[in-house]
């Protein structure tokens, strides 16, 4: 059907607005239209000689020369630098206010807007002048590049400032924990070379991340498991030259080595030399990527994890060269230790501490390789009448898939022709086989269960579901939240800070401290330097983040970004959408009340049976009703609506009416024996409608928005977390109030205008709440985008997906509760993480660098150093990986 307004395709859905002028009924793209329409339907309905609108479906007519159908065009335009929701709304203010702009709608997790224009008026370059002249970068794109040779926040940190820094980049953001660099730029200024060539200037690699398919995770995880290999050989080789080096290197500690290596005798001195010929492979081999690390920091004058570890085995091993070498210049004999068991255990065991971090990291990515490993790899399609087998990249939008029992859809389609369960458990969380018949939809990546069908594509490649949920997880996981970023900042100061306090350290203990003293200070140096981990602190929440939105995704839930997900956590009120959100978005038959001595079956068949031919919502849902309960219907004859009254004619021989009291004292039927139960079913909610047969009044059926089957245990667990709930809706406050008490909300906001909805979030904001909103429909997307955090039911609209922060896959609210609870595990979880992370350095740098000897004699040894900065990392990581053990309440693991 055609928007009467605007000229837009509609489809004629229970949830499309609508509105009823003389009779018939008119759909809209959107309630902007609407409204319209409902201030002057005579503008819109009454063209000029004997042009007119079809009544029966509302659709215009030829349309008069002199006046043509306005051509309305919808564009997506990339938005860069908008970083908050003020910014996304003065891009939309200021496109809603250009001329030929039709409406816009920008989203700020999408960084794009969405505009309907009138190409006759204004053209994509006005648009992109217009966001321009608004002080925000228009037409830009984005990309994702895997980053090599990072290790902790200050590489983060480089990295950024490269990309920051290169002509044409609008933002990026660099993930440690997934090791990538989120770039927006504008392409006319920068390509991806260009992007590509301003890693390399921050000293690292960039590289296309692996494809979202089988083979190219596969490809990721075999590169992940060849890097692993390879730094466990390093450990076991370092390891077996750390066991003599150690043994050898205190020979005054092993019964019979100090009779045959005393102190100051040639046999230590050459036994000596020969550890650190042996401890040399160590060095150069197994700690290479220390000094590579190193190195490339040096080049951009910078410092990083690696250039603590590279200075502090370094300097470990020329002070045993010197002590070896030249004892002469030490005062006493007794100063010129070795300490090749630093440089090789601290190599061993730091080694070991990378290898066992890249394994739990590869772990944190699970969810993403499930819903990978969800894509099908072939379909079967019907080509020149004949099926055949295909590689699923090779189906085109159109083509007709044939899918069997046990099969696996291969891509997005609507069902056309045959029937069958599908499990749907995989995308939207949903436990119980879904059954699909000719119209419904069907979602790549699910399981056919017992039918046969064939099914029209109408999604393919990035377009579909799936491909679109991993992208947003995939992005989400590269995101920050905000507490990241302080992180970030600070660790950006870390190492130079370390290094500092290193030679501080050093020269104290060189100056004032007890004999030996070169010795002291120099186990100070190393043990600062390495006990200092950068790492911890970068991988403290990333790692968790990762975990917690791909436990979302697990469950049906999908969070836009880090900024979301920390959001979430805070918040305490909940504004529902009424419709289709609490209720279910389309009526259905609630209640039949025969008249004394009337039969119920019999006034549901004969109402149904004169809905029939209807396309009424109302009529629909009583003709739904009866067939459900296996009543016959007979043909009608006679049918004749009368506006705003309801519907009448002929049912196997008797005249039958349905409508409201005005229609009954129109046609002399009295119904006071039922006006109680009229008055209790409105009191509830519910649409009654009176049947009358033959002139007499023969009962009552109701139908309604009805509540769906999770919501009320829904709110009931929001409020358990300490939330308000608030119900929000444009109907009426007796329905409003109805609706409410089924579901036990104490307050409701009744009778609000689809333009209001933003107004209502925004005073509860004023109140100094958290607020998340709830919704699902195109009028809901201005509130979506004012709340704190939106939430989209991902049944509902595109727009309103848009404007949201989190999808609900499922549509149920019970995804809403456990969104709540996943944002406050994993934010709990960065807690710890970072509290581990600040605690260890803070605790441990003070100790390596000899504060408590004068209080207690502690001085901490450079290996004791090594092991706990070796494994404060791993522990990061694991603790993270315990997110994956979480499971919200009430979500069928």
């Amino acid at each position: 059907m055609k928007d009467p307004v605007c000229g837009m395709d509609v489809i004629p859905t229970a949830n499309a607005p609508s509105e009823e002028h003389e009779g018939a009924i008119y759909y809209f793209c959107s309630e902007d239209c609407r409204g319209r329409f409902a201030a002057q339907p005579e503008h819109y309905v009454s063209p000029p000689a004997g042009e007119g609108i079809h009544a029966d479906h509302g659709a215009p007519a030829d349309a008069p020369e002199s006046e043509p159908a306005r051509e309305i065009r919808h564009a997506e335009i990339g938005v860069g630098g908008m970083t908050c929701r003020h910014c996304a709304g003065l891009v939309e203010q200021a496109l809603k206010a250009a001329k030929g702009v039709h409406n816009a709608h920008v989203s700020l997790a999408g960084q794009a807007a969405h505009v309907e224009y009138d190409p006759s008026a204004a053209g994509i370059g006005d648009l992109v002048k217009v966001i321009r002249k608004a002080g925000y970068a228009a037409g830009t794109a984005r990309a994702r590049l895997a980053v090599k040779g990072m290790h902790c926040a200050s590489c983060v940190t480089r990295i950024e400032e490269a990309l920051a820094a290169t002509p044409g980049v609008v933002s990026a953001s660099v993930s440690l924990g997934s090791e990538t660099a989120e770039v927006t730029y504008e392409p006319e200024a920068v390509d991806l070379s260009g992007l590509r060539r301003a890693i390399a200037r921050g000293g690292y690699e960039a590289a296309d991340p692996a494809p979202e398919t089988d083979e190219g995770i596969g490809s990721e995880e075999r590169e992940r498991e060849r890097e692993y290999r390879t730094l466990m050989r390093k450990f076991w080789f370092a390891a077996a030259v750390s066991i003599p080096v150690m043994g050898l290197s205190y020979p005054d500690f092993i019964p019979g080595l100090a009779e045959w290596m005393p102190a100051g005798s040639e046999a230590r001195r050459i036994v000596w030399s020969l550890l650190g010929v042996l401890t040399l492979p160590v060095l150069v081999w197994s700690g290479s990527q220390f000094f590579v690390g190193m190195w490339q920091a040096l080049k951009h004058r910078s410092a990083n994890m690696h250039t603590l570890i590279a200075i502090g085995i370094t300097a470990a091993y020329l002070y045993s060269i010197v002590a070896v070498a030249y004892p002469g210049l030490f005062p006493d004999p007794a100063l010129a230790e070795v300490f090749w068991d630093v440089t090789a255990v601290v190599v061993a065991l730091v080694v070991l501490g990378l290898a066992l971090e890249l394994k739990a990291k590869g772990r944190t990515s699970e969810a993403i390789k499930k819903l990978i490993g969800l894509q099908a790899k072939t379909a079967r399609v019907v080509r020149d009448g004949k099926e055949i087998d295909l590689p699923v990249e090779e189906v085109v939008v159109g083509d007709v898939v044939v899918v069997r029992p046990g099969d696996k859809i291969p891509v997005d389609g609507e069902l056309a022709e045959g029937s069958s369960a599908v499990d749907e458990s995989m995308i939207t969380g949903e436990s119980m086989p879904v059954e699909k018949v000719v119209g419904d939809e069907v979602i790549g990546g699910t399981l056919n269960k017992t039918g046969s069908f064939r099914f029209r594509a109408t999604k393919v490649g990035k377009d579909t579901a799936l491909a679109s949920i991993i992208r947003m997880v995939k992005d989400a996981q590269g995101s920050k939240a905000p507490i990241q970023r302080i992180v970030d900042t600070v660790s950006g100061y870390f190492v130079p800070a370390v290094m500092i306090l290193a030679v501080l350290a050093f020269v104290a203990w060189y100056d004032l401290g007890p004999e030996p003293r070169s010795v002291y200070a120099t186990i100070v140096l190393v043990t600062t330097l390495i006990i200092a981990c950068p790492c911890a602190l970068g991988l403290a929440t990333p790692t968790s983040l990762t975990v917690g939105i791909g436990k979302g995704a697990e469950n049906g839930i999908l969070i836009r970004s880090g900024d979301a997900l920390q959001t979430s956590e805070k918040l305490d009120a909940i504004i529902l959408d009424k419709t289709g959100t609490i209720t279910r978005g389309e009526p259905s038959l609630t209640d039949v009340v025969p008249a004394e001595g009337a039969d119920e079956a019999e006034i549901l068949g004969l109402a149904a049976s004169l809905e029939r031919g209807s396309e009424h919502p109302l009529g629909e849902a009583i003709v739904k009703g009866a067939e459900a309960r296996g009543i016959s219907l007979e043909k009608a004859e006679g049918f004749a609506a009368v506006p705003g009254h309801g519907v009448s004619g002929r049912v196997a021989g008797r005249t039958v009416l349905l409508g409201n009291a005005k229609l009954m004292r129109d046609r002399s039927v009295p119904i006071d024996r039922l006006a109680a139960d009229w008055e209790r079913l409105a009191g509830e909610g519910k649409t009654p409608m009176y049947v009358a047969v033959d002139g007499r009044a023969a009962g009552l059926v109701a139908v309604a928005d009805t509540v769906k089957p999770d919501s009320k245990a829904a709110i009931a667990r929001l409020r358990r977390m300490g939330i308000e709930v608030v119900m929000l809706t444009g109907d009426n406050e007796r329905t409003a109030e109805a609706i409410a008490r089924q579901v036990n909300i104490e307050r409701v906001l009744a009778e609000v205008l689809p333009d209001e909805k933003a107004h209502e979030v925004q005073k509860l904001q004023l109140e100094g709440r958290t607020v998340g909103m709830v919704g699902d429909g195109i009028n809901d997307a201005p509130a979506l985008a004012q709340a704190d955090v939106g939430f989209a039911i991902g049944t509902g609209t595109d727009v309103a997906i848009e404007a949201s922060d989190v999808t609900l896959i499922k549509g149920s609210l019970i995804g809403v509760a456990a969104a709540i609870e996943i944002s406050r595990a994993t934010m709990r979880n960065v807690r710890q993480n970072l509290v581990g992370a600040f605690g260890y350095n803070t605790l441990g740098i003070p100790v390596a660098m000899g504060l408590l000897y004068p209080f207690a004699g502690i001085l901490l040894s450079p290996i004791i150093a090594a092991a706990a900065m070796a494994f404060s990392s791993v522990t990061v990581v694991t603790n993270a990986n315990r997110l994956r053990l979480f499971q919200p309440k009430g979500v069928q693991p």
